[in-house]
């Protein structure tokens, strides 16, 4: 499970990383920095990989965690820039449609295979954002557990269930919402984008609204600092993984593993795009999912055994008063 969790989390975070650098040499490019090119995305990618490193030896309470904490603070900030400077009462009036369509559609959706019309879209899209998610997981339970050190397990459950799912939707919502106006309302470009090179779609949309050069510079900066901090945090727990569980695992480890994504991420983006990428976070996450499944098992199991023992405890007291 170990080794699994490791090549998934691995696979997981390369595919997030050559994504993520392809729509940052997009929006340099579209500023009129660096063009689009094989070399530049490479450099790009060793850009990052360099901070992230750097980052994740500096430990968690340090380069991590500041780190998250300018990302969150710059992603905030250009949302509310988009909401205000975008549709914003068209966007308020979709969020409450987008949120309460969600659960009367998510069953519906779920198991939309698509059999009558090939499942070209489920292959390309649905089951890929599944595997890549699921990919993930082992990372992020790992690290949103470490942080959550003192929680209730209800509170650590409800926590990660509603804020980012939350969050999600109010992204979601005003940046694509926000392209969906733009598009029906007027000759944005937008559509013509998406079909044509999908990581410049962004600051297309952003080349419709209000100080456009400054919030092309504000994305790509949300950008590079989300895979920083991915990296970074995905390698502290690779490292702590095999280190056996240690929470403080040595500094070498940690630099080991966060050039290693750094590398995957080049070596896929060389061999084969972003066919490689999906195929490889697709097969990492199918015997994840399995696992998965074990876990949630195993989890109710313990939590119903440490129930029975913590009622037991006070029964045992009261005997021997």
């Amino acid at each position: 499970m170990d080794i699994v969790a490791v090549f998934g989390t691995l696979f997981g975070v390369a595919t997030s990383l050559r994504l993520g650098v392809q729509q940052i040499n997009a929006g340099l490019e579209h500023v009129g920095i660096l063009d689009q090119s094989l070399a530049n995305q490479l450099w790009l990618i060793a850009g990052i990989t360099l901070v992230a490193t750097i980052s994740v030896v500096s430990g968690l309470n340090v380069g991590i965690r500041r780190l998250s904490e300018v990302n969150m603070g710059l992603g905030v900030l250009l949302l509310l820039f988009v909401l205000l400077a975008g549709p914003t009462i068209h966007l308020v009036r979709s969020f409450c449609e987008n949120t309460i369509r969600y659960p009367l559609t998510i069953i519906d959706m779920t198991l939309d295979t698509s059999a009558f019309t090939g499942g070209a879209w489920q292959k390309s899209w649905t089951l890929f954002y599944w595997g890549w998610w699921i990919s993930w997981a082992p990372f992020v339970g790992m690290f949103i557990a470490r942080i959550s050190k003192g929680r209730t397990i209800r509170e650590f459950i409800l926590g990660v269930l509603l804020a980012p799912t939350l969050l999600t939707f109010l992204w979601l919502t005003v940046l694509g919402n926000t392209a969906f106006h733009l598009e029906s309302t007027r000759d944005s470009g937008i559509v013509k984008a998406v079909s044509e090179s999908m990581p410049t779609a962004l600051f297309v949309m952003l080349e419709q609204l209000p100080l456009s050069t400054l919030s092309s510079f504000l994305a790509i900066i949300v950008i590079a600092t989300y895979f920083v901090t991915s990296s970074d945090s995905a390698s502290l727990v690779i490292d702590i993984i095999t280190a056996g569980g240690d929470p403080d695992p040595p500094v070498r480890q940690r630099i080991f593993w966060a050039i290693a994504e750094g590398v995957v991420a080049a070596v896929l983006l060389v061999t084969g795009g972003l066919v490689a990428l999906q195929t490889a976070a697709i097969t990492t996450a199918l015997p994840l999912a399995v696992i998965m499944v074990a876990i949630c098992f195993g989890l109710l199991l313990a939590v119903r055994k440490d129930h029975a023992k913590s009622v037991a405890q006070p029964m045992s007291l009261n005997n021997k008063d």
